[in-house]
């Protein structure tokens, strides 16, 4: 075989290498981009109407698409009082109310977590940004701090 020959040979092989190895990096990214991360900060100002409080929390939440199950971590501070029940709401927009969709189970403390398997119409509502985390006290039973769900992406 001569050298030309030899070397597009050995050109080839290497393409078709790297495109074994992009098609499996593609496949890799198809698994991860099964989940879906949201965000929001709790602030009395976002509930409706808004709440005069120094409270501030965060949540944070990981959705896997394939199985609906929606997994998060809650933290606050500064409550005018103990929580009595942390809640995502939906679907509403920013600005809006809307009843329970997800209770937070167990007792409420300052860093939480918990998980559930959601239904498909509620997959589609958080993902559009329709739903709301918020927490409640005795002095503002309807919410002290509450925030809209973002998909980071």
């Amino acid at each position: 075989m001569n050298q030309p020959t030899l070397q597009k040979r050995t050109m080839l092989a290497l393409a078709l290498t790297g495109v074994v190895l992009a098609a499996a990096g593609c496949s890799m990214l198809d698994q991860q981009s099964s989940l879906v991360a949201f965000t929001t900060q709790l602030r009395g100002g976002n509930e409706v109407p808004p709440v005069a409080s120094n409270a501030t929390g965060s949540v944070d939440a990981v959705l896997d698409k394939n199985t609906n199950l929606l997994r998060w971590k809650v933290s606050y501070a500064g409550l005018s009082g103990p929580a009595t029940a942390g809640h995502f709401h939906g679907p509403a927009a920013v600005g809006a109310n809307a009843g329970v969709v997800l209770g937070w189970k167990g007792p409420m403390s300052a860093s939480m977590e918990g998980n559930a398997t959601i239904t498909p119409a509620q997959a589609a509502d958080l993902i559009a940004g329709k739903w709301y985390a918020n927490i409640h006290t005795a002095a503002h039973p309807g919410g002290e701090i509450r925030g809209q769900m973002t998909a980071r992406y």
